[in-house]
C-alpha cells in the first residue's frame, strides 16, 4: 500500500481531493521512513510542516558509528568549524560531546532521514522575506553546571574544548545544585528521598512551585503504590504536604472494574481460588449485580472458610488442569453442597458424603442465592471462554460478560464500562473490515480488547497545577523548572524488548526502525535538555481593540523579576528576533497564575485586559504619506493611521501586507519589496524607504501628487 500511495503522489497532476492546506507534525521525536516519504510526497499539494527537537546547532550525524549508513549531501545544518570530514570509528568521540554520541542515535538518523527529503533552499528566501528564521536555537543560562552542560551539547564541544570553555568560570561543585545523584536501596526509599528534595528546595526558592516540577520514571504504575504512600500520607493543612498528580497510568492495572474484567477473562487459564473470588466482590460494580452489600463481605468470608472451601469450581475444572478426576473435595460445588445441606437439616451426620455445614441460618441465609448466581454466572463464562470462536462471536460473548457481571454505580464506572464496549465495538469493526472470520483463542482477544486500555490519552492529567508524576515518554520532555527522575537502575533502563523469533527486521535495523533502548536514550537526552527557567505558562489569544483584533500575551514567570517593565520589554524584544512581526503579540500582560476553569481548562473571559500603550497621534504630511496611510486604514479597516503606526499592530498580518503591496504597484505605480513591512516598523519609516521612487517633489504640493490625492478621495467615495 506505501509504495502505491507514494507513487500515485508523485505522479498525479490534478490536487487529489479532500487533501488538507497544511500538515503540521509537533513533538514528535521520531519518525519511520515510511511516513516521512509519505510527508514528503505530501508536500507536492500540502504545505508540511515537522517541528523538529534538534539539541545541537551544528551537524552532527558523524558523531556516532554506521555514519555510512546514510550518506547524503548534507543541507539544512553545516558542519562545526575545524571537524574533519571523515572520521574514523576509533576517532567520533574526540569530536563530539560524549553524550551527545552515546544517547543521540534515534534523534541522529531522525533527523538525517529527513534530510534525505528536506530542500530548506526552496523555501529559506519565502522565511528571510517574512523576517523569520527556519532553526531556532538559543543561548541559555551558564552559571550552572547543567546550563554548561547543555550548552555543550548545544555547540557540540569536545570535552577538551569545554575543559578550555569553562576554565575562566570555574563552579564549585559542592554549592552547585543544578545537577544531583541520589543512590537509594529501593523504590519506596527513592520515592521518601525524592519528597525531601522537594521539600528542601522549596523551602530554599519560594518562586519554586509544584506545577514547575516534573519527575519522570520508566514505569509509573511500578512506582504508583510508592508515590502516593510517601506524598499522600499529609494532609493539605500539614507543612511537608506536596500536591501531586500521576499520569500515563494505564487503567487496565489501576481501576478496579477492569481488573476484575481480566480476572473473568482468565478464568480458563486459573484455579479460581477463594481469594480471586472475594477479590471480585470487592469492586462495587459487580456486588451490585449480585445484590451483594459490603457490609456482607466477612459473613461470606467466614462462611467460605469454614466449608472448607479452597480452589477450583469442580472436578471437571480441576481434571482440566491436569489433576486426576474426582477430586471434588474443597472446591466450589463442594463447598456449596455443604452450605445447602447445613441450611436445609441443621446439625446432623452426612449425607451422601456430604458433611453439612451448620453455621447458615436466620436472615443471613439470603446470601446463599447470589452465591450461588455468582458461581453458576461463573461456571457459564468458564464454558464459553474456554473454546476458540470467531470474532462476531467473541463479540457476543464478551458483550454479555459485561452485561451479566457488571452494574455501573457511579459515573466512574459508567466511563470504563463505556470505554470497555467502545474498544470492543472498535477491535470488531477492524476485524470485520480485513475479514478476519476465523477461529481466534481467548488469548489472543483478551489482549487485543484490554490493551487499548494502557494507551496513552490526551485527557490524561499531565500538567494539571501540581508535581507532575509520568512516563518517560515522548511530548513530556518539555521545559521544567526541575526535572527529577526515578528507577534509573541498570537492567531497568534503557528499557529492553526481546524480539520475537519471527521478527526479522530486528537483525537489519534502517535509520527509524524503533528501537526500545535507543529510544530511552534519546529519552533521556530530551530529559536533560528540559530543565530550564523561564516563562511557566504562555498564551495567546485575539482581542477586540478600537483599532481591530490584536494578539496580546499572557504568560506566568519562574520566579520574581526584579524589573517587570523591563523583563516583559526584554521578551518582546526576543520574540521579534525570532517570529515574524505579524505574530508577535502588541502586549504582554504577566500573571501570577492562570485563570483555569474547575475542569482544568484556560478561562479566558477571566482574562485581564491589557494596559495599552498610548502614543500620540501624528497625521500623515506628505502626499506619499497620505496615500500609504489611506491604504493601510482600506486594508486594516481602522478610522486614521499615524506616521508612528505599525502595520502588523494595527491587526496587519502577512497576506493582508502582500495586498498592500499590490495596491502600491497598482496605484501608486511603487515597487515595495514585501521584506519592508516586515523590517520597517512605522509608516513614516516606509514613507521615507519610497521616498526616491516618489514623483519628483513627493514632499511638496506638485500637479503629480495632487492629482494622486484626488484619486485617493474618489476610491474612498466609491
Amino acid at each position: 500500500v506505501h509504495p502505491r500511495f507514494v507513487e500515485r503522489l508523485r505522479t498525479v497532476e490534478a490536487l487529489p481531493p479532500g487533501l488538507p492546506r497544511r500538515v503540521i507534525v509537533f513533538g514528535i521525536s521520531s519518525l519511520p521512513a515510511q511516513t516521512v516519504e509519505a510527508l514528503a510526497a505530501l508536500a507536492r499539494f500540502s504545505q508540511v510542516l515537522l517541528c523538529v527537537h534538534n539539541p545541537c546547532q551544528h551537524h552532527w550525524g558523524d558523531i556516532v558509528p554506521d555514519q555510512d549508513l546514510l550518506r547524503h549531501q548534507y543541507r539544512r545544518q553545516q558542519r562545526k568549524g575545524g571537524m574533519a570530514p571523515g572520521l574514523s570509528a576509533d576517532e567520533l568521540h574526540q569530536h563530539a560531546h560524549p553524550l551527545l554520541a552515546a544517547w543521540g542515535k534515534q534523534g541522529r538518523d531522525y533527523i538525517n532521514l529527513l534530510d534525505m527529503h528536506d530542500d530548506p533552499e526552496h523555501y529559506r528566501e519565502r522565511f528571510a522575506i517574512l523576517g523569520s528564521r527556519i532553526d531556532l536555537f538559543g543561548e541559555g543560562d551558564t552559571t550552572h553546571l547543567l546550563g554548561q552542560l547543555q550548552d555543550d551539547i548545544l555547540h557540540l564541544r569536545t570535552l577538551a574544548e569545554t575543559r578550555e570553555q569553562w576554565k575562566k568560570r570555574p563552579l564549585d561543585p559542592a554549592a552547585d545544585r543544578s545537577l544531583r545523584f541520589q543512590i537509594a536501596h529501593s523504590a519506596q526509599r527513592e520515592v521518601e528521598i525524592l519528597h525531601d528534595q522537594l521539600l528542601d528546595r522549596f523551602a530554599a526558592d519560594p518562586s519554586l512551585r509544584p506545577r514547575e516540577v516534573i519527575v519522570m520514571v520508566p514505569d509509573v504504575n511500578a512506582y504508583a503504590p510508592h508515590i502516593q504512600a510517601v506524598f499522600g500520607q499529609y494532609a493539605q493543612d500539614d507543612d511537608r504536604y506536596i500536591p501531586f498528580t500521576l499520569a500515563d497510568q494505564g487503567q487496565r492495572g489501576c481501576d478496579p472494574l477492569p481488573i476484575a474484567v481480566e480476572h473473568l477473562l482468565k478464568l480458563p487459564e486459573g484455579r479460581l481460588t477463594v481469594s480471586e473470588v472475594l477479590d471480585l466482590l470487592d469492586v462495587p460494580a459487580l456486588r451490585a449485580r449480585f445484590a451483594i452489600d459490603e457490609s456482607e463481605l466477612p459473613t461470606l468470608h467466614r462462611w467460605i472458610e469454614g466449608a472448607g472451601i479452597r480452589w477450583g469450581l469442580d472436578a471437571e475444572r480441576r481434571a482440566a488442569l491436569g489433576l486426576p478426576e474426582g477430586l471434588e473435595q474443597n472446591t466450589w460445588r463442594f463447598g456449596l453442597r455443604r452450605m445447602l445441606l447445613g441450611y436445609a437439616v441443621g446439625r446432623g451426620a452426612a449425607c451422601a458424603g456430604i458433611e453439612p455445614f451448620d453455621e447458615i441460618g436466620g436472615l443471613d441465609a439470603v446470601l446463599i442465592g447470589p452465591l450461588v448466581q455468582l458461581l453458576d454466572a461463573l461456571d457459564l463464562l468458564h464454558r464459553r471462554l474456554a473454546q476458540p470462536a470467531a470474532p462476531a462471536e467473541w463479540g457476543r460473548i464478551l458483550h454479555a460478560m459485561l452485561g451479566d457481571f457488571f452494574v455501573a454505580q457511579n459515573e466512574r464506572d459508567e466511563t470504563l464500562l463505556g470505554q470497555l464496549v467502545e474498544a470492543l465495538e472498535d477491535w470488531l469493526e477492524l476485524c470485520a473490515g480485513v475479514g478476519l472470520e476465523e477461529p481466534l483463542p481467548l488469548g489472543v482477544v483478551r489482549e487485543a480488547w484490554l490493551g487499548t486500555l494502557d494507551q496513552g490519552r490526551l485527557s490524561q492529567r499531565f500538567l494539571a497545577g501540581a508535581v507532575n508524576f509520568c512516563t518517560l515518554m515522548p511530548m513530556r520532555a518539555i521545559p521544567f523548572r526541575m526535572v527529577c527522575l526515578l528507577g534509573m537502575n541498570d537492567g531497568d533502563y534503557p528499557r529492553s524488548q526481546t524480539p520475537l523469533d519471527f521478527d526479522l527486521m530486528a537483525g537489519d535495523y534502517r535509520p527509524g526502525d524503533r528501537s526500545r533502548r535507543e529510544d530511552d536514550r534519546y529519552l533521556l537526552l530530551e530529559a536533560l535538555l528540559a530543565a530550564r527557567a523561564g516563562v511557566a505558562e504562555a498564551v495567546v489569544v485575539a482581542r477586540d481593540t478600537q483599532i481591530g483584533k490584536q494578539l496580546v500575551g499572557y504568560l506566568v514567570a519562574d520566579g520574581e523579576p526584579a524589573d517587570e517593565a523591563a523583563w516583559l520589554a526584554g521578551l518582546k524584544a526576543a520574540l521579534k528576533t525570532a517570529l515574524p512581526e505579524h505574530m508577535v503579540p502588541a502586549a504582554l500582560v504577566r500573571l501570577a497564575r492562570m485563570p483555569l476553569s474547575p475542569n482544568g481548562k484556560l478561562e479566558r473571559r477571566a482574562l485581564p485586559e491589557p494596559q495599552w500603550e498610548t502614543r500620540r497621534y501624528r497625521a500623515p504630511q506628505s502626499a506619499l504619506e497620505q496615500a500609504l496611510a489611506a491604504i493601510w486604514a482600506e486594508l486594516l479597516d481602522v478610522p486614521q493611521v499615524g506616521l508612528d503606526d505599525n502595520f502588523f499592530e494595527l491587526g496587519g498580518h502577512s497576506l493582508l501586507a502582500t495586498r498592500a503591496v499590490a495596491l502600491l504597484r497598482q496605484r501608486l505605480d511603487l515597487e515595495v519589496p514585501l521584506r519592508a513591512f516586515f523590517e520597517l516598523d512605522s509608516l513614516a519609516a516606509l514613507a521615507e524607504s519610497l521616498a526616491p521612487q516618489a514623483p519628483a517633489g513627493a514632499g511638496g504640493e506638485d500637479g503629480a501628487l495632487q492629482e494622486m490625492a484626488a484619486l485617493l478621495d474618489e476610491l474612498e467615495a466609491l
